[in-house]
């Protein structure tokens, strides 16, 4: 089968570059016992993808380059298609640590695939064996895709091809390598054929082009003016939006209960899961940078990408359709709960300006670019946004509702997930909040350069999560008093308000036998954890 990338797919293989691939990552936890033989064979592994490729377009289709670049790539079968290629093994040295897991995945991210095969890797790794909160002997599967190849639907359905809701055994004894096939006849005739769509292709990417321009101005004025009159400061710039991102990459993430962050959900009234997920994202960078004394005064921005394509969209296979809502953090705000109430007054906000805006109707403009243009134009937008340090937002947060029961690849039960995403230039840090089976994972990539420290990145995302939930449940905090990380010292001017504060605001101390109860005393209050984030 020959299909076409739509304008937006070939958008996200026009604007990367070495340094900055975009592709998507999930890493998958297993345990192995459930198999009914209590272990999983690499072959059973290969096994199950081998009978399960026909099942998802992304696992054989691979570009077509047109000559000249003048039409957009098509997805075309695989001649020579090779599993143990995209499906590959790997270990941990001992002792198969969470640190040397998370540094095993960063390599493999910031690694590009290679385009002239299907755009995705899978690798399985063993080893994990001093895992926290996971039994010892699970294996781990890292997935990247590229991001021309799969949208919101198609993740969904890569997930669903590839496990059971069941712990079934895979059958390997059928499974052989397969020998080197050979190229098919009639390429050469195929892209002729191809090409000869291109002239119509372009005349009628052209007029959807105008229409949809003519649709959007409306909007886009009526936004503009909006965004102007109530944004008048400029987004803060930190070191992660400093410039060009590096090729190398880190990763971390931790797990929260998804039962209890709905009850902080309940506790916090109006306010959703995607809300507190972005509360604790911004208690998280806050933490972080108010470490290091460089928190800005004005707040961070978010962007946030939404799905606006329709079922009818996914069923004719028009691949990416995603607008961004660039929501406030209001990482100015100290006390959590009004952090979290203000993040959900500002993301109701920008769902707004997204509706007046007509999200759907901005689509069109790159979806029906002409691909000479396009190919130019993107990289070219690229490097006028460093240039001229124009970027609307921070860092990039993605919610993925995954499947909330127990899934199985070969027999092994899915105990965790979680995503990464692929950064660029002024924004070199990616979060992912995916929800699976009762656990929510908030995970994050970014560059090596940029966030040299992500175990202590990861404990501030645990110490904002914490003091949400101290916060809105009431239930006291058990963890120690945050250190400064080492070589850094808070600044004397800082140092000095705070001393100021302190002593002016200075309350006579509770009698005996008697507790406090200031609640404000108790949200104010930001501890981070000197113990590395456990998985489970």
């Amino acid at each position: 089968m020959v299909k076409q990338l739509s304008g937006m797919d070939a958008m996200f293989l026009y604007s990367e570059t070495y340094r900055t691939p975009l592709e998507l990552g999930s890493l998958h936890i297993y345990d192995p016992s459930t198999a009914p033989k209590g272990k999983v064979r690499f072959k059973e592994i290969l096994a199950t993808f081998a009978s399960r490729l026909d099942r998802c377009d992304v696992f054989r289709q691979k570009l077509l380059e047109l000559p000249l670049a003048l039409d957009h790539p098509y997805w075309v079968e695989d001649d020579d298609f090779d599993l143990e290629y995209h499906v590959r093994h790997i270990s941990l040295p001992k002792p198969g640590e969470w640190r040397q897991l998370m540094a095993q995945v960063a390599r493999l991210q910031a690694r590009p695939l290679d385009h002239s095969k299907p755009l995705w890797m899978a690798h399985i790794i063993e080893g994990l064996d001093e895992i926290p909160g996971v039994p010892t002997g699970c294996f781990a599967m890292y997935l990247k895709i590229h991001h021309a190849a799969i949208d919101g639907a198609t993740g969904k359905e890569v997930q669903s091809a590839l496990h059971d809701f069941e712990p079934i055994q895979a059958d390997a004894s059928w499974y052989e390598p397969p020998a080197p096939g050979a190229a098919q006849p009639g390429r050469d005739s195929q892209i002729w054929n191809l090409l000869a769509r291109t002239p119509v292709n372009t005349a009628l990417k052209t007029i959807r082009l105008a229409n949809g321009l003519t649709r959007a101005a409306p909007g886009l004025i009526k936004a503009g003016l909006a965004a102007r009159k109530k944004h008048k400061t400029e987004i803060p710039r930190v070191k992660f939006n400093a410039g060009r991102v590096s090729p190398n990459r880190v990763v971390d993430g931790c797990f929260f209960d998804l039962g209890e962050m709905k009850r902080i959900r309940r506790a916090v009234a109006g306010t959703t899961i995607n809300d507190l997920a972005l509360a604790v994202v911004s208690g998280g960078l806050r933490i972080y940078l108010e470490a290091r004394d460089v928190l800005p005064e004005q707040s961070l921005i978010a962007a946030c990408p939404i799905n606006v394509g329709s079922e009818e969209d996914a069923d004719r296979g028009r691949g990416n359709l995603l607008s961004l809502m660039t929501p406030p953090l209001h990482t100015e705000i100290e006390d959590p709960i009004e952090r979290m109430q203000a993040i959900h007054e500002g993301t109701q906000d920008a769902k707004a300006l997204l509706e007046t805006m007509g999200s759907k109707a901005l689509t069109q403009v790159p979806m029906n670019l002409p691909a000479p243009i396009a190919r130019g134009l993107f990289p070219l937008l690229a490097e006028l946004a460093v240039r001229t340090e124009t970027l609307p937002y921070n860092t990039m947060i993605s919610n993925v509702a995954g499947i909330q029961k127990p899934l199985y690849l070969a027999g092994a039960e899915m105990l965790r997930v979680m995503g990464m995403g692929p950064v660029i230039d002024q924004a070199g840090l990616f979060h992912v909040a995916f929800s699976y089976n009762g656990r929510m994972s908030i995970a994050f990539t970014a560059c090596r350069e940029m966030l040299p420290d992500p175990d202590f990145y990861a404990q501030c995302l645990v110490a904002a999560y914490q003091d949400i939930r101290d916060a809105a449940l009431g239930a006291p905090s058990s963890r120690p008093a945050r250190k400064q990380p080492k070589g850094k010292k808070p600044g004397k001017k800082k140092a000095a308000k705070k001393a100021a504060a302190k002593g002016s605001k200075k309350k006579p101390a509770a009698p005996r036998g008697r507790k406090a109860k200031s609640k404000k005393a108790a949200r104010g209050k930001k501890t981070v954890r000197q113990t590395a984030p456990k998985a489970g």
